[in-house]
């Protein structure tokens, strides 16, 4: 009986070290999410008046929308193409 109150015990401090490790992870991995997604706008942004000083600002923001829907097509074929 106390062989299998230590295997649970074990095996509970097994199961709490991978869940802390698990939720740091996801911490982590939200976080890059949110500083790239931050840093993709930010060179958006910049793209904007780069083009803006040379077109007028309409057309610029046309512009940065059909470079940023070229690559979200891009991926969506990639992902297609992947899941066959």
């Amino acid at each position: 009986m106390i062989a299998v109150a230590d295997l649970l015990e074990a095996e509970g401090r097994a199961l709490r070290q991978a869940t802390f490790r698990t939720g740091v992870g996801l911490v982590c991995l939200v976080m890059a999410g949110v500083l790239l997604l931050g840093g993709v706008l930010f060179c958006l942004w910049a793209a904007y008046y780069w083009l803006s000083v040379a077109f007028s600002p309409t057309l610029a923001k046309m512009l940065v929308g059909l470079v940023m829907m070229a690559i979200a097509g891009g991926f969506a074929w990639t992902a297609i193409r992947l899941s066959r």
